[in-house]
């Protein structure tokens, strides 16, 4: 990984080409984070900086995170991540990293937590096919079968089942950063990206490129 970031999805718009293309972006609010600490070979085993996004109150951090922070001399921030870098020499702690930090035309990976659906059922979870809907029949969304009653005389590993949906950590891989706006911290990036608005995501170069 060379560079990274972390940004906060603002939702969805499009763009258009001189030619008159339509190309859907995701606006997303990348930055500015701060170095928080800096993590060596010989500290800690492995080298990485950790970063911090997202102003917050006093109120929403614990004394640990509080004492974290100001020893490193940055405001409170309300989410922390590391990231492990080809060469961290040129950040030290408390510098800023900024949207600008990528380009117009890079290729980018990016994570986040997808939206959560709650429990649902195989219909909606997995696609499956749903039963007739008529003709008397009284199964309709149901799971279908469960497999031969005296062999195995169990359910099999693997049977696609209702249950809870959504809310995992998903990375969407290869996207091209359309636009980049230093100045509002903004990076447009083509493409559907995981999570709600507002929702956390990492951005990343892409490890396809």
């Amino acid at each position: 990984m060379q560079k990274a970031i972390i940004g906060k999805k603002l939702g969805m718009t499009q763009l258009f080409t001189e030619d008159g293309t339509v190309i859907p972006v995701t606006v997303i609010e990348a930055g500015p984070v701060a170095v928080v600490q800096k993590k060596t070979v010989e500290n800690d085993g492995y080298s990485a900086i950790q970063v911090g996004f997202g102003d917050c109150k006093d109120k929403a951090l614990n004394k640990p995170l509080k004492g974290h922070l100001a020893k490193a001399g940055v405001a409170n921030k309300k989410h922390l991540k590391e990231f492990r870098l080809e060469d961290d020499s040129a950040y030290n702690v408390g510098d800023e990293i900024k949207a600008d930090v990528f380009a117009e035309g890079d290729k980018v990976d990016v994570t986040g937590i997808s939206k959560g659906h709650g429990f649902a059922g195989t219909v909606k979870r997995w696609g499956t096919h749903r039963g007739p809907m008529t003709h008397g029949s009284g199964y309709h969304r149901g799971v279908g079968s469960m497999g031969a009653c005296s062999t195995p005389s169990r359910v099999m590993k693997n049977k696609r089942l209702p249950g809870h949906m959504g809310v995992e950590q998903v990375t969407i891989q290869n996207l091209v950063v359309v636009k980049v706006d230093a100045e509002k911290n903004i990076i447009l990036v083509k493409g559907a990206i995981p999570g709600p608005k507002g929702g956390i995501v990492t951005i990343k170069d892409t490890v396809k490129a």
